[in-house]
């Protein structure tokens, strides 16, 4: 099996994947004690069936330089294939700061493409290639050494299937003309901002009850306090503290290492030392914040007032448009976008661009009332006012 520890071995790799169409690749990855990933294998295959077509690439091999694959990544000429991408998107767009283009998502393509709602990798090898992936090393320490041969097996296979997959969906897709379709959902993954995280954001996060100003400013400066740390420190935020733990150090608004310590849900590392002070000095802000400087619930949004039958109605049309065009109803819209236009609000994802061809047109036709959903045996039917 071909596994590349050595720059030069890279380079010359992705010099010959260049002269392809397209390549096809993968990652494993570790995140269980980190905030940002930690990539430990790579894989890259282009067309074809000698054994040199698909190599796995150990970042983790002292000296290798992943400089070769980032400049393959910003090829124009060869389409960059990926199955559920966003995860490995982000390593490269953290890491590196080079986002693959283009791009193809074989999860977003066969949920155009009518595979449903789950259109996980291993239905689809099964479906299209025709063939089985062993799972059984999907979950194993990927940054030990030396690799198993079922891990080297498990990992080939998740670019070479994936070439099989590729080539289908592409035709499918050039043939129903919906490439456009996809192309729309590559350019949310296409974009550095999907993968930045805003401290100053974070607490919009926050599942919370309370909607005081004051309360929201104790969430959000602790949000922004545990982010900021996660980020510096490298740790998942669940380690500095979880969020029904930020939630409780709002509503007490501790004071002192004291009142921290009577914290049912803060963890022990968090009740003293550096994580403490971070605790209080972001209670201390928000407690010392004039009114006009706190955040503000969106009270529009509170204020917007659901039609529930309206919003089931849109609901059968969403479920009869998907079945019709064969697309996953997630896809096209979620549940709150639903409710939302049932309440009025137009600026939504799902009533632009493919989906407003698809659902989105009908949609603002039934809230006027100029359509209405009729019956026809099995079939949901739009009847023209």
């Amino acid at each position: 099996m071909n596994i590349i520890t050595t720059t030069e071995a890279l380079a010359a790799f992705c010099a010959t994947a260049a002269q392809h169409p397209y390549v096809t690749v993968d990652t494993e990855f570790l995140r269980e004690r980190t905030y940002y990933a930690k990539l430990c294998l790579l894989q890259i295959a282009y067309p074809g069936k000698d054994d040199s077509s698909a190599v796995l690439v150990d970042p983790l091999a002292e000296g290798i330089s992943l400089a070769p694959v980032h400049d393959l990544f910003r090829n124009p000429a060869v389409v960059k294939v990926f199955h559920a991408a966003r995860q490995d998107l982000e390593i490269f767009c953290v890491d590196a700061g080079v986002i693959p283009a283009p791009l193809f998502d074989t999860q977003v393509a066969a949920m155009v493409c009518g595979f449903g709602e789950q259109a996980g990798y291993e239905t689809l090898v099964r479906k299209i290639a025709k063939a089985e992936v062993d799972k059984s090393s999907r979950f194993t320490d990927w940054s030990r050494r030396p690799l198993s041969q079922a891990q080297m097996d498990y990992a080939l296979a998740d670019v070479t299937h994936l070439r099989v997959v590729y080539e289908y969906l592409a035709a499918r897709l050039a043939k129903t003309g919906r490439a456009n379709w996809v192309a729309e959902e590559m350019a949310i993954l296409n974009d550095p901002a999907t993968y930045r995280v805003d401290p100053d954001e974070a607490w919009q996060r926050v599942k919370t009850r309370t909607s005081s100003a004051r309360f929201l400013a104790l969430v959000r400066e602790l949000a922004r306090f545990r982010e900021s740390y996660a980020q510096t420190h490298d740790v998942p935020r669940s380690r500095v503290f979880k969020d029904d733990a930020l939630v409780e150090l709002a509503s007490t608004k501790p004071l002192t290492e004291a009142d921290l310590g009577k914290s049912r849900l803060l963890l022990r590392e968090a009740r003293r030392g550096d994580i403490a002070e971070g605790i209080l000095a972001a209670v201390k802000r928000a407690m010392d914040l004039p009114a006009d400087q706190m955040p503000r619930p969106d009270r529009d949004r509170d204020q917007l007032q659901v039609n529930p039958a309206l919003a089931d109605l849109l609901r059968v049309l969403l479920k009869a448009k998907a079945e019709a065009s064969d697309v996953a109803q997630k896809l096209i819209a979620t549940s709150a976008e639903l409710d939302a236009i049932a309440a009025g609000e137009r600026n939504l994802h799902a009533l632009r661009g493919w989906r407003h061809e698809v659902f989105g047109e009908d949609a603002l036709l039934l809230c006027d009332g100029r359509i209405a959903l009729g019956a026809k045996g099995q079939d949901v039917v739009i009847v023209r006012l």
